[in-house]
């Protein structure tokens, strides 16, 4: 039940010869663990309830130890949930892995993780459809000369705002103690975009989702699994069908359910999931694609009817940004459908297309999924939990535009965020630390992102103001 740091310092006193090679391996685990930022966990505490960066950290630390070498490493965002200053840290790590004499491959879109790469691939041209071609190959400094979209956002920096916003209220948090929180007490400033920082492990998560007053109008918007099978996808989840089927149906005079793949369009064969899951026993069980339908989930019959010149299938084969053109004029205009696309489009989502299975999304994209759907609701504040996870350097002003736009509308937009961009456009910063675990759980900041760049009184600040050039 320890902390892992207070953990390692009583093994470090512990001197025994006759286990002696064994306290050196675990020494060395636990330092792995202290060393990549997770000193504040405990080993007793529920895998479960480790966020997707420390459950990737914690699988990290377990090949940190191993003396193998000419293993190829393959790393999906390592950094989500990292603050600047543990960035930096996880960037020593990785280059010990590479030098230990194994390849490192990391799926990255942080600037200060590519700018350690030796070799660096960037794929594109766009999303979706749109992408899929490798783009440029070779140095970062060839990156940045190279003209892509990754290329030439790289050096990017975000300004602080001219003006912040002024709050209408304020939601009192009062003796907060949630985990590693100190009896915190913290007033977060209403009808304005609030960041709520500190280093992995300060208790940013345990002061939003878990001190806020109930009854305070609030909406969370995590990156959590979406409630729904594989026979769900965008389209099912956002409401996009039920105007979609509609539109079908009064366009072909039938009835709205034959355009459901999950109802009486359905392809008899499959059920409507497009592929036969053959369960394999002992083996992982194998999808193929129905013969009967082609993978396109709906019989023969219903295909015969269209709107617009195109049949069910093939609008659910949409990517959201077609889709939006399609429905948004012409002999298919259908402004219900065309809203909820726009709202898809907003969030940065206009490269999925609408019957995607809700399986297959990473968990930003879920995130930001939810963000769609909740845009239309009446709650007056939002929380949202990392939303740059998984966004390329180019989409962060997309969301930034958008999280303006959701204040102005009259909502008080509260985040939990690393990303210096998102923390320099915010009006109210509140910087939880100094450290992590039970070196954390304090409010050591709050204020403007202009005042903490100019304080530097903390290590979220010392970042800030080094990223804006100051």
């Amino acid at each position: 039940a320890m902390q892992i740091s207070d953990l390692a310092d009583w093994v470090r006193g512990l001197d025994d010869s006759s286990v002696a090679p064994l306290l050196a391996t675990l020494q060395q685990s636990l330092e792995s663990f202290v060393e990549i930022g997770l000193g504040y966990l405990s080993l007793d505490r529920p895998s479960g309830t480790l966020s997707g960066g420390e459950a990737q950290r914690v699988k990290m630390v377990r090949h940190l130890g191993s003396s193998l070498t000419d293993v190829t490493y393959v790393f999906d965002e390592p950094t989500t949930g990292l603050h600047p200053h543990d960035i930096q840290r996880m960037n020593g790590l990785l280059l010990r892995l590479r030098d230990k004499g194994n390849t490192v491959l990391v799926v990255e879109h942080k600037p200060e993780t590519i700018a350690i790469a030796d070799h660096v691939v960037d794929l594109g041209p766009g999303a979706g459809s749109a992408g899929g071609a490798v783009c440029f190959e070779g140095t970062v400094e060839g990156l940045r000369a190279g003209g892509t979209l990754t290329g030439r956002h790289f050096d990017d920096r975000a300004a602080l705002k001219g003006a912040v916003r002024a709050p209408s209220g304020v939601l009192e948090v009062r003796g907060a103690r949630a985990h590693n929180l100190r009896d915190v007490d913290v007033d977060i400033p209403l009808g304005v975009l609030v960041v709520v920082t500190g280093v992995a492990g300060s208790g940013k998560s345990s002061l939003v989702h878990g001190s806020i007053p109930a009854g305070a109008g609030v909406v969370s918007i995590g990156q959590g699994a979406i409630r729904g099978s594989r026979r769900s996808n965008p389209a099912t989840y956002t409401g996009l069908l039920e105007p979609i089927r509609k539109a079908f149906a009064k366009a072909n005079g039938v009835k709205p359910a034959l355009f459901s793949a999950n109802s009486a369009g359905a392809c008899p064969n499959c059920n409507g999931a497009g592929v036969i899951y053959t369960d394999l026993a002992m083996m992982a069980g194998v999808a193929t694609v129905c013969e009967e339908c082609g993978g396109r989930r709906f019989q023969a019959s219903v295909l015969e009817h269209r709107l617009g010149g195109r049949d069910i299938s093939e609008v659910l084969a949409m990517s959201v940004g077609e889709a939006e053109g399609f429905f948004g004029a012409g002999a298919a205009r259908t402004p219900a459908a065309h809203a909820i696309l726009g709202r898809l489009a907003d969030v940065g989502l206009g490269y999925l297309s609408l019957g995607q299975p809700l399986t297959t999304l990473s968990g930003g994209e879920r995130q930001r999924l939810k963000l769609a759907t909740h845009m239309a609701d009446k709650g007056g504040v939002y929380v949202l939990d990392e939303p740059t996870t998984g966004l390329h350097l180019a989409d962060v002003e997309q969301l930034l535009g958008l999280l303006d736009r959701l204040v102005d509308s009259g909502k008080s937009v509260i985040v939990v965020e690393h990303h210096q961009a998102v923390m320099a456009h915010a009006d109210w910063i509140i910087d939880l630390g100094p450290g992590a675990g039970h070196d954390g759980g304090r409010v050591v900041f709050e204020g403007t992102p202009a005042d903490l760049v100019a304080a530097r009184s903390t290590l979220t600040g010392e970042h800030l103001a080094a990223y804006i050039g100051t």
